[in-house]
This record gives C-alpha cells, sequence and structure tokens, in this order.
C-alpha cells in the first residue's frame, strides 16, 4: 500500500485523497482512489508483464478506443516508465454467468463487444497461435517445464489454423473474464491490457468458455452479436476457437509459474485449462468442425 500512497501522491501532488486496494487482479495491483469526492481506479503493472506480451502503450491506446465507442471507462492519465493507468471508476455492477446468458443482457454484451470491433484500429497485434508458442519459449528460457499435453495441443491447433485461414483484423479485448465486465445502465469492459488487432471469433469464444456457454448459448450470442441469423460456419468457427483460448490460458498458466512471485496456484491454473481444452476436443462435433473444407 505504501508503494500505492506514493503513487497518489506523485499523480495527484497537493491534493486530497485516499486508496484502498481493489480484489481480484492475478498480474496488476489495483487501487481505488477518492480525490476530492472523485474516483478513480489506479492500475500499477505487476513485475515483468512484458514476458507476458503486455504493452502498456497499447493498453493505454485499446482503454482510449474503448471509451471512444462507449464500451470502457474515461482514460485520465498514464505513465509509461512506471506502468501506471488510471481509468474513471465505474458505479456499476458485476454480472453473473447466469445473467450473461439472459436474452437481453447477451444481446447487449453482444452490440458492446461489435462497437469495439468496429473501431478505428489501435496499436498491437494478438495472435493466439504466436502467443502460446512465446510463452512455450519464455517458459523454458525461466526453467519451466513445458507440460506434455503442449505437443498434442499444437498439433490441434495447427488443424484449426488450416480450417480457420486468413482473417479479419480487427480491434480485440482478447480477456473476456466475466470479471472485466459492469452493468451501470450500460455494459462496461475493463482490463484492455491484452488487447491488439486481431480475430473477433476469438474475443467471442474466449467470452464463451469464460462463461461456461453450451452450443445453443453459442447460437444466440452469434445471432444476438450480428444482428441475424447466422450460418452454422460461425458457430463452428466460435467452438473452435474455444480450444486455442484455453491453449492461451494454459499456457500464460505454465509461463507464470516461472516469472510471477504471487501467491498463486499457476499450475492448477495451467492444469484446469488444460483439461477444458481436453473436455472441448472430446465432443463429437469438434472433429466436425475441424473436418469441415477449409
Amino acid at each position: 500500500m505504501d508503494v500505492a500512497l506514493a503513487a497518489v501522491e506523485r499523480l495527484w501532488p497537493g491534493r486530497r485523497a485516499t486508496a484502498s486496494e481493489l480484489g481480484g487482479g492475478i498480474t496488476n495491483r489495483n487501487y481505488k482512489v477518492d480525490v476530492d469526492g472523485e474516483l478513480f481506479v489506479l492500475r500499477m503493472g505487476g513485475a515483468k508483464t512484458e514476458l507476458l506480451g503486455i504493452d502498456r502503450a497499447v493498453e493505454h491506446a485499446a482503454g482510449r478506443r474503448a471509451h471512444e465507442v462507449g464500451v470502457g471507462p474515461e482514460v485520465v492519465a498514464f505513465e509509461p516508465a512506471e506502468g501506471w493507468l488510471v481509468s474513471r471508476f465505474i458505479e456499476g455492477r458485476p454480472i453473473s454467468l447466469d445473467e450473461m446468458r439472459q436474452p437481453e443482457v447477451l444481446r447487449r454484451v453482444a452490440v458492446a463487444l461489435r462497437a469495439f470491433h468496429s473501431a478505428a484500429p489501435i496499436p498491437g497485434r494478438f495472435d493466439a497461435w504466436a502467443v502460446v508458442q512465446d510463452y512455450r519459449q519464455t517458459a523454458r528460457a525461466h526453467g519451466v517445464e513445458v507440460p506434455p499435453a503442449f505437443g498434442l495441443a499444437w498439433e490441434v491447433a495447427g488443424r484449426i489454423r488450416s480450417v480457420l485461414g486468413e482473417r479479419e483484423l480487427v480491434p480485440c479485448h482478447n480477456d473476456l473474464l466475466n470479471s472485466n465486465f459492469l452493468d451501470d445502465g450500460s455494459i462496461r469492459i475493463v482490463d484492455w491490457e491484452y488487447a491488439g488487432m486481431g480475430d473477433r471469433f476469438f474475443d467471442l469464444a474466449n467470452f464463451s468458455v469464460n462463461h461456461e456457454f453450451e452450443v445453443d448459448d453459442d447460437r444466440r450470442f452469434v445471432d444476438a452479436y450480428f444482428g441475424a441469423r447466422r450460418e452454422s460456419d460461425d458457430v463452428a468457427d466460435l467452438r473452435l476457437m474455444r480450444y486455442m483460448s484455453d491453449f492461451r490460458e494454459a499456457m500464460w498458466g505454465v509461463l507464470q509459474s516461472g516469472i510471477s512471485d504471487l501467491d498463486f496456484d499457476f499450475n492448477g491454473y495451467a492444469t484446469r485449462h488444460f483439461a477444458r481444452m481436453e473436455g472441448t476436443a472430446s465432443d463429437p462435433d469438434f472433429e466436425r468442425y475441424l473436418s469441415r473444407p477449409s
């Protein structure tokens, strides 16, 4: 907390300010700051986060773009040398997993994601295949043993890439955990540190798998996102990308187990996501999705 208070003094010199830590972060430290009655969130980047592919300048640009299109909180300050990002505090409420399946909530989330995906380009590039290889190489460089499950997963990933082919690049969030959504009358999305230009279907799949959607939920989600009944290939693309979402998460956990100093079970995190990948691949429809003409 002393570090946070020192940061607050530098950011708001001479102002009356208090800070309290916000829970839920694994990579960073987040604080709610009250400055003369105005509320902000101060994000202080964790150690070695650049090894996770995080570029704070890209996060800043993505956050600003999200605010421009009415999706994210206003970004009010950025200290790149320190890895500090300040945004306005949102007086919103969390949205439960069950609520996310409700048609009107699902529609609102889909509209919010579509707004960001349709926004002007942002810096940075997010490619799930490149990310898992980067995590593997960096983990090995830090003495971390990569699980044997990586080999088969990489073979499946290659088949997925072959089926999907070249993809349109749009601004994407790439970390659509339930905790990154708030409802203040509008759907707000926070935590843009993994943002970059990528495949919209990775974002849709990332949201889907993190909210434990079944295939019928995904059909409704895709229809809501595009505003019309869609072809089955769109749902197939999303279901394949769910595998890549968990592959990224699994390898994130593997790498974090070797570089993070936080008290968190990163090995258990990786194991859970490798297991969920295997569950995804065991679905009888998964092979059908992989076997369709590219």
